[in-house]
């Protein structure tokens, strides 16, 4: 249920709604956007009778919401939500770029490719730590001291982690990751987005592998039912029946979910696809798609990797695709302007 408030309501009347909701074992989310002040109500509300609250004299209207996710949907939350970290804002027209290497290997691998990807312009370091794969026989991560390398990354160049977290018994570990990645795997592991969602960290969500929009939505769900607001989604391609990628990348889906969510998309070219030279022009799709950043595979002799090194770009191939972005933003930048002068907004 949505409870739209008028222009100028008086906070008393407002507090004494919310109070009146809550008593009834509901959860209000509150929306101040520049146009409209929102009450987002979830939980069983057919115990509430919609003809009194719209009578009231601080409510203008009352909508029922027929979409299973609420507290994620855009009609809740008429604005983008932008997810800070470490000072980097992410969504509403902040572009990030997050690179690195599938699998921390060695300090002087992670070092290097940090150092690497920070100079081109990345915004935020990736580097799995602990590797779910799908055979028992490959490398399977430096586990926690993946983490112990990251971080000595991140002190040496100053950018933010993001690392994913495989089996909730290792949370503990987590607590100087800035962004945990919950991967395709798990995006349905609903005792992990549960914990995750009593957590105030910001939270990577991929899409599963053969997951529906409103089904990712719904794991999106379970974290913000819990509190954490700090929700970024992650496009990184589903399994269909074409084979010449090693998933299909579902441009379609960065538009959809702007229009259904408020919560930023970014999206992962490396694993969409599984090939390096579609990195790039994938990129520059999911910029015009309007997506809030990307995430890029980076590794400093990806012949040697020990993870999914057929997927994964060199430094100076990842500093051509900065280039390039940042041509296409400043682009889609002037564009916007000019649009804006069109109806009078600038």
């Amino acid at each position: 249920m949505i409870i739209i408030l008028k222009d100028g309501a008086e906070q008393e009347q407002i507090n004494s709604l919310v109070q009146n909701i809550t008593n009834r074992g509901l959860t209000v989310h509150e929306s101040i956007g520049s146009q409209s002040h929102i009450l987002g109500v979830i939980g069983d509300t057919s115990r509430v009778d919609t003809q009194t609250i719209i009578n009231l004299e601080c409510v203008s209207d009352v909508k029922r919401v027929s979409e299973p996710y609420k507290a994620v949907n855009r009609k809740f939350h008429p604005e983008d939500t932008i997810v800070e970290v470490s000072g980097r804002k992410i969504g509403e027209g902040y572009f990030n770029m997050i690179a690195g290497p599938c699998s921390v290997e060695s300090e002087e691998q992670i070092i290097e490719v940090a150092r690497r990807v920070k100079a081109s312009g990345a915004s935020m370091l990736r580097g799995g730590a602990y590797k779910p794969r799908t055979s028992p026989y490959a490398f399977q991560g430096l586990k926690q001291e993946g983490i112990k390398l990251l971080l000595a990354a991140k002190k040496e160049t100053g950018l933010p982690i993001v690392t994913e977290l495989t089996n909730i018994m290792n949370l503990k570990y987590f607590d100087d990751v800035d962004v945990i990645q919950v991967g395709a795997r798990n995006m349905q592991n609903f005792d992990m987005l549960y914990e995750l969602g009593h957590s105030n960290k910001p939270i990577l969500l991929k899409r599963g592998l053969s997951s529906t929009i409103e089904e990712w939505l719904m794991s999106a769900e379970y974290i913000m039912s819990g509190g954490n607001q700090n929700v970024i989604l992650c496009e990184r391609g589903i399994r269909t029946y074409e084979t010449a990628t090693r998933n299909t990348f579902d441009i379609s889906a960065v538009p959809i979910l702007k229009r259904l969510s408020h919560l930023p998309i970014i999206v992962d070219p490396s694993h969409a696809t599984g090939k390096t030279w579609l990195v790039k022009p994938l990129v520059r799709a999911a910029i015009g798609a309007g997506c809030d950043g990307a995430m890029i595979e980076v590794h400093n002799n990806p012949s040697c990797a020990l993870c999914d090194g057929a997927q994964s770009i060199t430094p100076d191939t990842f500093d051509t695709i900065m280039q390039d972005v940042k041509k296409r933003i400043e682009f889609e930048g002037k564009i916007l302007v000019w649009k804006l002068a069109l109806l009078g907004l600038d």
